[in-house]
């Protein structure tokens, strides 16, 4: 890779980790959040649920705009949003203004799908591969290491404290993209279409609230049955509305073409594995050994889950490598069973650390593999002016997905025992075998022909192209 392009490369990949580092971070911080505002625990996870909202919401209509208006100048706008939220939780004085902090904050899931697009745009067409496994690795190093990462820094300097890391990493990332990455790129023609996607912004705020709050809430309470029906119709308006437009914001022909839906399909059951995982993964190794866990620190939690971040890195960073053997579909399908069988072990064989920690680096593995493979076939896949909203579309499905995976694994771990069981925690990592298994079988099964987008591709012609 030439130095213009391994500059790129880095500034990207550290400006993306500054968000990356955001996805989790709050999760062990929300006791220590409750405590010092005196609110309930349900009140107090609204800073998780806000940022899962508002990346949802912001992911697709920014990944838009950026393709016509540039993605190197919205990439630079979202990361200064994310980093205004920042200061802004440093110095929350209320729970309320907190939220506010973690809505900005989650503008910046925008990034990944903007990050995926610059590097089509700048690199090589035979280095955007390997590029975009480097920057999807770490994305999921970054979700892993801020769940690890914050209960110890929270120690040293305070849960307030604890954002100044991703601020200053975003303030690095911020000048290395300022000056390494030029706007090049192919842009689209056209508008955003402000109807389909306030009717995207509701169904997905619809759908995420319950699935986030359902475990407190009751899943038969009013208002989570409320939401979900808000939600379904909401959906069905918005497909009505992207079918009719001339302009939709996600042409769906393109993304129910054989050549991307398995990888998105792929993607949503990939979400629900992964943070059903490794987000409830620390807690098992916490768990009291009276109550079947492993009795860990913190501390020693997190050194469980090194060989998984490991794992997921390294892979990460080969991928470029793994391609010139091995097709993106066979990636895809290879990580996600890997995963699978990750998972099932550590269903299986979770009575020692040892054993948890050789499944977190199989899973890593696998891990690694399929967010790479996934993104790159969505960006092969697709013209270069929808790239943006396309990943977008990708990144979001494992956003949904990722809050499916939190609730089941939620209701199945807890809703036995407050502090959860080991028979709990079994059975979910035997429904992630089961979700990742199925995203491998689909991505195996659909076979396609190679169909990649160029600027001048006419979309339907494209969708039909498999």
């Amino acid at each position: 890779m030439s130095r213009s392009s391994t500059s790129i490369l880095v500034a990207i990949a550290v400006a993306v980790s500054s968000i990356a580092l955001l996805q989790n971070l709050v999760i062990p911080l929300v006791p220590l959040v409750k405590a010092e505002f005196g609110v309930t625990a349900d009140a107090a996870s609204w800073t998780m649920t806000a940022w899962l909202i508002a990346a949802a919401v912001a992911t697709p209509t920014l990944g838009r705009i950026g393709d016509l208006r540039g993605r190197r100048t919205m990439f630079l706008i979202t990361l200064g949003v994310t980093a205004l939220g920042d200061v802004l939780a440093a110095v929350a004085p209320s729970l309320a203004i907190l939220i506010v902090a973690r809505v900005l904050q989650g503008i910046g899931g925008a990034l990944f799908p903007l990050a995926y697009g610059l590097l089509r745009d700048a690199l090589p067409r035979e280095r955007v591969t390997g590029a975009i496994g480097v920057v999807s690795a770490v994305i999921g190093i970054g979700g892993a290491a801020g769940t690890v990462l914050a209960g110890p820094i929270a120690d040293l300097v305070g849960w307030r404290g604890t954002f100044a890391i991703p601020f200053l990493v975003a303030m690095i990332g911020a000048f290395l993209t300022a000056a390494a990455v030029r706007d090049s790129g192919t842009r689209a023609h056209g508008r955003v279409n402000t109807r389909s996607s306030l009717l995207l912004s509701a169904w997905l705020v619809a759908l995420l609230v319950p699935l986030s709050a359902g475990t407190r809430w009751g899943w038969a309470s009013p208002a989570t049955l409320a939401f979900f029906g808000v939600a379904a119709l909401a959906f069905a308006a918005w497909i009505l509305s992207e079918l009719r437009s001339a302009e939709p914001l996600v042409d769906l022909r393109l993304m129910t073409s054989p050549a991307i839906w398995p990888a998105n399909a792929a993607s949503l059951l990939i979400g629900a594995g992964v943070f059903a995982f490794w987000g409830y993964l620390p807690q098992f190794l916490e768990l009291s050994s009276s109550a079947g866990g492993s009795g860990l620190s913190v501390r020693d939690a997190g050194l469980v889950l090194v060989p998984m971040l490991v794992g997921m890195s390294g892979i990460g960073f080969a991928a470029g490598a793994i391609n010139r053997i091995l097709s993106l579909r066979t990636m895809l399908a290879l990580g996600a069973v890997l995963m699978g069988a990750s998972a099932a072990s550590a269903a299986l064989a979770h009575s020692a650390p040892w054993q948890l920690a050789i499944a977190g680096a199989g899973f890593g593995i696998g891990c690694g593999l399929a967010y790479a493979a996934s993104a790159s076939i969505v960006v092969q896949g697709v013209p270069a002016e929808v790239t943006g909203v396309a990943t977008g579309v990708n990144a979001n499905l494992r956003t949904i997905g990722s809050a499916i995976g939190s609730a089941a694994t939620g209701a199945i771990v807890f809703g036995a025992a407050p502090h959860g069981s080991a028979a709990g925690f079994a059975v979910a990592w035997g429904l992630v075998a089961a979700c990742t298994l199925a995203a491998g079988a689909i991505v195996w099964a659909v076979r396609t022909r190679p169909a990649v987008g160029t600027a001048v591709t006419p979309l339907p012609e494209l969708a039909d192209a498999a």
